[in-house]
């Protein structure tokens, strides 16, 4: 996968994690429900290991300094510009 496909896979598992812990608010003895979460954290891990390992740091406060001796978090782009996103043109809602 190149870079945006991997960040849109996180992106849509993160997503799905969330919503399934919403969900477990509210049903936290739904077995399937935990199993599918347990799941999907274990895949966004090793989703997000492989875009750090090929692309750097994805977050300054959760994201291993893989490089003892430069703080590679200032050489990505910065989240609000254009280059650091994904694009989702032509997929839009109708």
């Amino acid at each position: 996968m190149d870079r945006d496909e991997l960040l849109k896979t996180l992106t849509e598992l993160d997503f799905i994690a969330v919503d399934l812990g919403l969900f477990l608010n509210t049903h936290p003895d739904n077995m399937e429900a935990i199993m599918a979460y347990n799941q999907v954290i274990t895949t966004a891990d090793a989703v997000r290991m492989k875009y750090e390992e090929a692309f750097g740091p994805l977050c300054s406060f959760r994201s291993y300094a893989s490089n003892t001796q430069d703080w590679q978090w200032k050489d990505n782009p910065w989240p609000w510009q254009t280059n650091a996103n994904f694009s989702l043109a032509g997929k839009e809602c109708k």
